[in-house]
């Protein structure tokens, strides 16, 4: 049984290059020079990981598609050939259900997958709207300049989620630094698997209370799950542990990023605010600064369980696959002008959320708070601009998740 996508070349021998690829500091938005080269020769490229073995570096959008909803292909980890991201910690489980394949993935998947159901998230509008709009009170009440990271891009998803699932907003500084640790790109194992286990055993500890007093959360319906036998107390917990995870850093970093973009496209930015008040344009802008901005830069990484043949190329069983959506979401023959930010563009279709059954789960969630944000921010704050030069930003290129650790504004 095999697979073939016409018109795309197959994979050129030569030297394997290393992944992941330094990224250029000329442009801190486009992905590395490398990866965009790498697309050019074709959609497949053999690279070479940390501990030297190869895996298969897909770089166009249709490839990707086309691999991430094959049912050959595979999240788990401990297939044969799956390319991990760094050294693993001993006791360092999966993260969940996002690394196992059907039926087990789609059985767990269904228990959490109501609460971020589009008419329930969009039910919480009015309050993510009230939490921006009490944030962006605070930085007019200062005098500037203020940490748009802290301020305001990290408490908004930390609010947001901690809500949904029910632990104390008061203890949203654990998760922060404990968060930080675990997508943190030069941490160790050893600090990587501390951290989640710190954090899983706070989790595990309200999922416990909530099995004698049960509320209106999300842990109060995966502690419901436990007592009805359909979970184990560990499952809960670890699918307690990804969506906090989930629902926390990868927002508050396109808030800051995609504010940053904004600044330094203004243009784009005086077209937002003077459409501030549709609904529908601020969506469409939403897409657009997330097929640009891509935050995670380590690729979907997956194992392929039988040969396939795409784009020329047989992938062999026990190989793995890296599918790199930053590089997808900038192909010229799904998006033209790849390379520039133009909030008109239809972008629905891009790959930020990846694709196939294992697509974001909170995707709903993320575009809503995005599009309050950005909704918002610029039409209160209109003179907002950066206290400094970009030069002295500090990205986070030691982070899985990439972003900003600060961003200093003014207005």
């Amino acid at each position: 049984m095999t697979d073939s996508l016409a018109g795309a070349a197959p994979h050129a021998a030569g030297p394997v290059p290393e992944f992941p690829m330094p990224r250029a500091a000329r442009c801190p938005f486009d992905p590395p020079p490398a990866l965009a080269e790498l697309q050019r020769q074709g959609p497949l490229a053999k690279v070479r990981q940390w501990d030297g073995s190869e895996s298969w570096l897909v770089t166009r959008y249709a490839e990707q598609r086309a691999l991430l909803g094959d049912p050959r292909v595979s999240a788990d980890p401990d297939r044969p050939g799956y390319p991990t991201k760094a050294r693993p910690a001993a006791g360092e489980g999966k993260l969940s259900f996002i690394m196992m394949d059907d039926p087990e993935h789609a059985r767990l998947r269904r228990m959490v997958t109501a609460p971020f159901a589009v008419k329930r998230v969009e039910a919480l509008r009015p309050t993510v709207q009230r939490i921006v709009d009490g944030l962006i009170d605070d930085l007019l009440a200062g005098s500037g300049p203020a940490d748009l990271v802290e301020s305001f891009a990290l408490p908004i998803p930390s609010l947001v989620i901690c809500a949904l699932l029910g632990v104390p907003y008061d203890d949203h500084a654990f998760f922060q630094d404990h968060t930080r640790t675990m997508v943190h790109r030069e941490a160790t194992p050893e600090q990587r698997g501390e951290a989640s286990r710190e954090v899983a055993g706070y989790l595990a500890g309200l999922i416990g209370a909530r099995l004698d007093q049960p509320a209106d959360d999300l842990l109060s319906a995966l502690a419901g799950r436990v007592s009805a036998g359909e979970l184990t107390r560990r499952q809960a917990t670890e699918m307690a542990l990804l969506l906090l995870i989930a629902g926390h850093e990868t927002t508050a970093n396109m808030i800051a990023l995609g504010t940053l973009a904004l600044l330094q496209h203004p243009d784009q930015l005086a077209l937002l605010r003077e459409q501030s008040d549709d609904p529908a344009f601020v969506a469409g802008a939403v897409e657009e600064l997330l097929r640009y901005l891509h935050i995670t830069h380590l690729g979907r990484r997956r194992a392929v369980t039988e040969d396939i043949e795409i784009a020329g190329q047989v992938i062999k069983a026990g190989e793995g696959l890296i599918m790199v959506n930053e590089i997808g979401n900038r192909d010229p023959a799904a998006f033209p002008d790849p390379d520039r930010l133009d909030l008109t563009r239809d972008a629905r279709r891009h790959v930020a959320f990846g694709f196939g059954v294992h697509q974001c789960l909170g995707q709903p969630l993320a575009r809503m708070e995005l599009q309050v944000v950005y909704g918002t921010l610029y039409r209160r704050i209109p003179t907002l601009r950066l206290a400094g030069a970009l030069r002295d930003i500090p990205f986070k290129h030691d982070a899985f998740i990439y972003g900003v650790h600060e961003l200093p504004v003014t207005w």
